[in-house]
């Protein structure tokens, strides 16, 4: 494939959502076609499945239903969004990937690692990030800023089921992460998001300049 797929990952309220717009801006400037998507979401059906995953429902989602319903969302997003983008050549910019799952559904809601590992592998046949930026803070600080910005929301819009979660889940979420990264130090770059936009957005840039060879 001709063209880069770089995932942001990170606990909730580290500021993906911002940073992905910015670090857009910044490689359209430097002239590379760049697709900006999300997961759950991306296609259609991914919108579907999210609707279900981040909103609380009159219902209970087990762990392992949980973990099928993100890959069956995966495995359409790889196939016809992320794949077909990176043989155009362009620059993919996706807002969670496996890393998430390994992290939420693995270290978070406690089920197998291994095979957490195997269904994200089949769910996008095998590919993997070339860069992935990991945003990093105290949960407590994260689930604050999560739960200022949904405030204003409404119905489906809030999203919140997962940030209504204990604390110490978000933690062995955020140990989940840690630990990816200290397994694949030459993928996973680690930033400081608590330093704010400003300085994160420069980091950003910075890894993104080296990476591309700018």
């Amino acid at each position: 494939m001709a063209g880069r797929f770089i995932t942001l990952e990170g606990v909730e309220g580290a500021g993906k959502t911002t940073q992905i717009r910015l670090a857009a801006e910044f490689l359209q400037g430097l002239g590379h076609a760049v697709v900006v998507t999300q997961e759950p979401g991306g296609t259609p059906l991914g919108e579907r499945i999210r609707e279900i995953l981040l909103n609380r429902g009159g219902f209970d989602i087990s762990g392992e239903a949980e973990m099928f319903l993100f890959a069956a969302a995966r495995a359409q997003h790889t196939d016809t969004v992320i794949r077909p983008a990176l043989e155009a050549g362009k620059i993919v910019l996706c807002d969670r990937f496996s890393d998430a799952t390994i992290a939420y559904q693995a270290y978070g809601r406690g089920l197998p690692l291994e095979t957490v590992r195997e269904i994200c592998r089949l769910a996008s046949r095998g590919l993997s990030p070339h860069l992935t930026l990991l945003f990093d803070l105290p949960v407590e600080e994260g689930l604050g800023r999560a739960l200022r910005r949904i405030a204003g929301r409404e119905g489906n819009r809030r999203e919140d089921r997962f940030e209504r979660e204990t604390l110490d889940f978000h933690r062995r979420i955020r140990e989940g992460y840690l630990a990816i990264a200290r397994q694949e130090p030459g993928r996973v770059r680690v930033l400081d998001a608590s330093k704010g936009i400003e300085p994160t957005r420069q980091e950003v840039r910075a890894i993104l300049s080296s990476f591309l060879g700018v």
